[in-house]
């Protein structure tokens, strides 16, 4: 039921109003009184009526002062003014104010009942439409993701100037303003290789996501894969540590209370900046952390002081000028190639170099093991791939190239790098291919199920048996919509054929095409087809 106040110093009319009006029985609950605006504020603060009805002559605060502040501070609730005083003066302020309805005194009841009515259909109308704006924009949450995403790597990339990516923050509804930055990379890390679909994993970033939700300093944005970009926003160096404090001990109860004890978690901390424009030197440094997932124990997010000591503590009594050959782990090498992220390479490789050690690369000798030992893993590697393996080992496998830049340290390890890049970039292609097909079995299911009001993208992912957050992307990438976008469209398909071709009512063509709201429906067709379901069934007849 709507709430309705009542705002009036003169105790019959307040009384008569009150008693003879059958309120429960039109639907409203009279749900509160007060004989002037001062009084009545903090009980309607506390109430929160949909609709107030106010005298305008009253002592202490009169009706225009007590509805300018309720239209202020509770624009949602609808006001109707009651008035001895048939002056255009109070009803040009009352207008002026937000006013819904405004009467004149003496008013029966059954008037009074009238005005109150058409007030609530309004209030109705106004949920109504509050309603199906907020499903439709749950039903878009991918969308939004995935312009959240792509406002994260134009932040990573530098590529807008501070005000675009400020406007751009201001239309998702990120207020992008503070005095400090720092980046946060952060990921899941199942036992299972690639990008099949687990329940559990889904259940378990879905609690991270809800907790990241709550937190006003941070923002997450979708990684184009697995994980997240977050953002934090802070004022001072303590904020900043009772944040990351907060977020780490989140984690740590969440996945010690894992009873399947399948998943860990692992998340590198970036550099802090000032400057938006710096977000991309955060994010650089943050990337270098999170590479190094590969080498150290799960369940921690680790700054680069953090990094830098375990590192000189594994350095202590160690000889650089021995071969440490122990650090040579190729295990290490054939799991980041399966499961690392391109832009990843760089930063893995200078890691896994440097726990070799230094002073190993001044033989030559030990420079000739570490590079044939490599390029093996690699070419192991690629013979598990569909095709494009032996062209890649041709460009990279020339015993002129090879002996070019062996002689030099830093030419070595450039041509690892390059190596690792190009046969992941042929893995992720290969991949792309594998999932054009999954994508057509995907686009198959869809066009079966839409009747189905259960069906979602988890669903159809689940089906084809990848990751959500993979799915989406891909399917983006390759479908040239969202899935969101792709499964309204053949619904609105469905929905014109039947309109033109039916003599179906609006609510059983809302139903056959996967709706069980009519009203969202028809929200939905007049937002995306330009007329509703009625004006559209009308023209085709017309034409």
């Amino acid at each position: 039921m709507l709430k309705v106040f009542l705002v009036e110093d003169e105790a019959i009319i307040r009384r008569g109003i009150k008693n003879n009006i059958p309120w429960e029985k039109e639907g409203f609950e009279f749900a509160g009184e007060a004989s002037d605006g001062e009084l009545a504020y903090p009980m309607i603060k506390k109430i929160k009526p949909d609709i107030v009805i106010t005298d305008i002559k009253m002592p202490f605060m009169d009706g225009l002062e007590l509805a300018s502040i309720i239209r202020k501070e509770m624009p949602n609730t609808k006001i109707i003014i009651l008035s001895g005083y048939n002056e255009f003066d109070y009803a040009k302020r009352a207008i002026s104010i937000g006013v819904t309805d405004y009467q004149l005194k003496p008013i029966s009841s059954d008037k009074l009942l009238e005005t109150v009515k058409r007030v609530g259909e309004i209030i109705r109308e106004e949920q109504a439409q509050k309603k199906l704006l907020e499903e439709y924009k749950r039903e878009n949450q991918e969308n939004l993701e995935l312009d959240k995403a792509k406002l994260f790597y134009a932040l990573a990339d530098n590529s807008l100037s501070t005000a675009e990516i400020l406007e751009w923050g201001r239309q998702l509804g990120l207020d992008l303003t503070a005095s400090f930055y720092t980046v946060i990379l952060l990921k899941i890390i199942s036992s299972s290789v690639g990008n099949t679909y687990q329940e559990h994993l889904v259940e378990m970033e879905s609690k991270v996501e809800e907790f990241l939700e709550h937190q006003e300093c941070i923002y997450y944005f979708k990684r184009w894969g697995e994980g997240w970009f977050l953002l934090v926003r802070s004022e001072d160096e303590d904020e900043f540590s009772d944040l990351i404090q907060g977020l780490k001990e989140y984690l740590d109860s969440l996945f010690a209370h894992d009873k399947k004890e399948s998943l860990r978690y692992f998340g590198g901390i970036g550099n802090t900046v000032q400057r938006l424009g710096d977000v991309r030197q955060s994010f650089l440094s943050a990337n270098r952390l999170f590479a190094a997932r590969f080498f150290m124990e799960p369940n921690q997010i680790i700054t680069a002081d953090e990094l830098h000591r375990i590192e000189a503590s594994q350095k202590e009594n160690e000889d650089l000028k021995d071969i440490n050959i122990s650090n040579m782990d190729r295990k290490l090498l054939e799991d980041f190639l399966k499961v690392g992220d391109v832009e990843e390479a760089g930063p893995f490789l200078d890691t896994y170099f440097e726990k070799i050690g230094v002073g190993s690369y001044s033989s030559l000798m030990f420079r000739q093991y570490l590079m044939v030992d490599m390029f093996f893993c690699v070419s192991k590697f690629l013979e598990g791939l569909d095709s494009g393996a032996q062209e890649l080992m041709d460009k990279f496998g020339d015993v002129e190239e090879i002996k070019m830049r062996i002689h030099s340290t830093e030419q070595m390890v450039q041509y690892m790098k390059e190596l690792f890049t190009a046969a992941m970039k042929l893995r992720d292609s290969l991949s792309q291919d594998k999932y054009s097909r999954l994508l057509e079995e995907a686009q198959k299911y869809v066009k079966q199920n839409y009747s189905s009001n259960e069906i979602s993208l988890n669903m159809v992912a689940s089906h084809v048996g990848i990751s959500p957050s993979y799915f989406s992307t891909i399917f983006r990438q390759e479908i040239g919509s969202t899935f969101t976008e792709y499964l309204t469209e053949i619904r609105m398909e469905k929905a014109r054929e039947l309109l033109r071709c039916t003599s179906k009512k609006t609510a059983e063509i809302a139903y056959d095409v996967g709706y069980k709201d009519a009203h969202y429906f028809s929200y939905i067709f007049k937002k995306t087809q330009g007329l509703t379901p009625k004006d559209y069934r009308g023209e085709r007849k017309e034409g």
